[in-house]
């Protein structure tokens, strides 16, 4: 895969930290690596600074470990990140975080437990490059603010509005085209959409940069009107 680039330009895109809350905040399951076990865990998981919030069942073996446990666990937390849209290798990053793990206080409903994880350090490998931050490097960032709305804006773009897709391949290098790969919204972040170009020999992410950032899910619709305003008038578009 090629890694979107524009030469020597500064391409706005999320830092490793954004991409991070990012996928913690849109995921919803997990694996924690504890005391030489695997646990899978279906989990919301809310971040606040450097510490994380967990949800486990109450008569889980994660759960009796770390109550048992005063000065908390250590752990690996394991989250994959997929592209919510059917694309060739769609694992687009893998996270490895590493804290101790505390138990917290019971449920409202009774049969789980709320579990805090301290983030001492953790890994993002994605099909670009590594990234790696430390607890404050967490702690001064933020979700992007579409990430959460991120699979269900995907998901609507390729399957009611293909037309859209086709358009914003104008504003792509005509080269990048000449094999007629099968073209499909891979992510997107409040600074632009990256498309997934498949050809039987591979494929290549393209980035299609918004004129200015999108500050919420309604606001996205605006920034798609501006790069499609562009394509249907052969306006120029900062790409990737």
């Amino acid at each position: 895969m090629n890694r979107p680039n524009t030469g020597d330009a500064e391409v706005p895109e999320p830092t490793t930290a954004e991409r991070v809350h990012s996928l913690l905040s849109a995921t919803s399951s997990l694996t924690v690596r504890a005391l030489g076990e695997h646990h899978d865990l279906d989990t919301p998981v809310s971040v606040r600074g450097s510490r994380l919030r967990l949800r486990a069942p109450l008569d889980a073996p994660l759960t009796a470990a770390a109550a048992g446990a005063t000065e908390g666990i250590a752990i690996v937390l394991d989250v994959t990140d997929v592209a919510p849209v059917a694309v060739r290798d769609r694992v687009r990053a893998r996270l490895t975080l590493a804290g101790r793990l505390h138990l917290a206080h019971l449920a409202d409903d009774g049969l789980s437990v709320h579990l805090r994880v301290d983030v001492a350090h953790a890994v993002l490998a994605t099909p670009y490059g590594t990234g790696a931050l430390t607890a404050a490097d967490l702690a001064a960032a933020a979700a992007d603010p579409l990430a959460r709305q991120e699979a269900a804006l995907l998901t609507h773009l390729a399957d009611d509005h293909a037309d859209a897709i086709h358009a914003l391949t104008r504003l792509l290098d005509p080269a990048l085209l000449s094999e007629h790969p099968d073209v499909r919204p891979l992510a997107l972040d409040r600074h632009g959409l990256v498309l997934r170009l498949d050809h039987p020999h591979g494929h290549r992410d393209v980035r299609l940069v918004f004129p200015e950032p999108a500050a919420d899910a309604d606001d996205f619709g605006h920034r798609m009107h501006d790069l499609l305003t562009a394509a249907r008038h052969g306006l120029p578009a900062h790409r990737s």
